[in-house]
C-alpha cells in the first residue's frame, strides 16, 4: 500500500513530503494507523550522516503511536483498535543468546531498526514520519489507558533509553543517581529516576533549566561549567548517566563515583570517547554504555510508566514543521520533545 510520509532525499537534505510502500500484511503482521512520531536525536544524526552511510530516501522515526487497524492471521496478541506503539526495531532473528534472553537488541544476527535497515525480505525499513507502517506482531507494544498518546510516543525511545540503564544498575531508595544532560533522554531520566525512588541530581552546563529540573522530580540541580561543582561532589554517585550526545570529559564525571559505582553512556556522539584507566583503577569504578532495551522490559517500562503518571515533556507539531524542529534540536530550543501529528500528513 502506498502511503504519505516525509523523508530525507539525501545526507543532509531538507525532509520532504514523499509517498512509500508498505508492505501487504503478513501472517504474523499488524498494521498500524499512526497518529503520532517524535522526534529523536538519532533521526538527525541519521539523516546528517553523522553515523555513515544511510540508504536513502530515508523515512525517520521510531517514536511511533497509533492504533491498529488490521491484524494477520496468527497474531493473537493485538487487535484492531488496540492502541499501540513500536520502537527502535522491528525485528531480530529470534534464535540467538540475546535474543532468547530478552535482549532483541543486542541481536547477534543485527536487530532491524525501525528505518535505515534491511528488512527480511531485502527490503529498506522506512519509520514513522508516515501514515501507516506495517510491523511484525512481536515488536508491536501495548500502550496503556491513561497515557497520553503524544506524550507517551518518545517513551518507545527516550523512555527505554533511560528507564534500562536505571533498572540495570539498580536504580533505587538507597542509590544516589545523576543525569547529564536535561533534554529529550535527561528529562526522561529524571521523571523514572525519582519514581524508582532514587536521589536525583541534574548535571547541566548551566543553571537556566533548574526550576524545570527540580519540577521534574531533580532532588539537586548543579551546573558543570562551574569547576566547583566536580569538587564539590567528588565520589558522591553510585549511578550517572550520560545522555549527552557530545564529547565529555570523562575522567571528570567518573570522579564523580563512589567506588564501585558505574557511569552509563547513552548519548552516542560521533566522535571517539577517552579516559584514563586510573580514573577506572582508582575507586573500582564503571564505565558501561546501553542502548534501547527488549521487548519485554520495554513493556515494562509503559507499563510502569503508566502506573507513575509519566509521560515525556512535548511541543506537537505539523509534519511541514519538521525540518524547523531539527534545528531547533540541535540549537536546544525544545522542552523536551517534538512530536509529529501523523495527521497533518494525510
Amino acid at each position: 500500500m502506498r502511503v504519505n510520509a516525509y523523508a530525507a532525499p539525501a545526507a543532509g537534505q531538507p525532509l520532504a513530503p514523499t509517498t512509500i510502500e508498505r508492505r501487504e500484511v503478513g501472517a504474523n503482521d499488524v498494521l498500524i494507523a499512526i497518529e503520532y512520531a517524535g522526534i529523536c536525536h538519532s533521526d538527525i544524526h541519521t539523516v546528517n550522516g553523522d553515523w555513515g552511510p544511510q540508504p536513502f530516501p530515508v523515512v525517520p522515526g521510531h517514536e511511533i503511536v497509533g492504533t491498529v487497524t488490521e491484524v494477520g492471521a496468527e497474531v493473537t496478541r493485538h487487535r484492531v483498535g488496540d492502541r499501540v506503539g513500536v520502537g527502535c526495531m522491528v525485528g531480530s532473528c529470534g534464535e540467538c543468546a540475546s535474543c532468547l534472553r530478552g535482549d532483541e537488541q543486542y541481536c547477534a544476527r543485527g536487530m532491524i531498526g525501525t528505518y535505515a535497515a534491511t528488512d527480511v525480505d531485502g527490503t529498506t525499513t522506512q519509520g514513522g514520519y508516515s501514515t501507516h507502517v506495517v510491523v511484525d506482531a512481536g515488536f508491536v507494544l501495548a500502550v496503556p489507558d491513561g497515557l497520553d498518546p503524544a506524550a507517551a510516543a518518545p517513551l518507545l525511545c527516550a523512555g527505554i533509553t533511560m528507564y534500562t540503564p536505571l533498572r540495570r544498575w539498580g536504580a533505587g531508595p538507597v542509590t544516589k543517581v545523576a543525569i547529564v544532560g536535561l533534554g529529550g533522554l535527561g528529562h526522561m531520566g529524571v521523571k523514572i529516576a525519582h519514581a524508582l525512588g532514587a536521589e536525583v541530581t541534574v548535571l547541566s552546563q548551566s543553571l537556566k533549566k533548574q526550576e524545570d529540573g527540580l519540577r521534574l522530580g531533580a532532588d539537586d540541580y548543579r551546573a558543570t561549567s562551574d569547576p566547583d561543582t566536580f569538587e564539590a561532589l567528588a565520589g558522591t554517585f553510585d549511578l550517572i548517566v550520560n545522555t549527552v550526545s557530545a564529547p565529555v570529559d570523562l575522567d571528570a564525571y567518573l570522579g564523580l563515583l563512589a567506588v564501585d559505582g558505574t557511569l552509563v553512556n547513552v548519548g552516542a556522539p560521533a566522535e571517539p570517547l577517552s579516559l584514563h584507566a586510573m580514573t577506572l583503577i582508582g575507586a573500582r569504578r564503571n564505565f558501561a554504555g546501553s542502548m534501547i532495551g527488549g521487548i519485554a522490559l520495554t513493556q515494562e517500562m509503559l507499563d510502569f510508566c503508566a502506573e507513575h503518571g509519566i509521560v515525556s515533556e512535548v511541543e506537537v507539531i505539523r509534519a511541514e514543521q519538521v525540518n524547523e524542529a531539527y534545528e531547533r534540536v540541535l540549537a536546544s530550543d525544545v522542552r523536551y520533545r517534538f512530536v509529529i501529528d501523523a495527521s497533518t500528513l494525510a
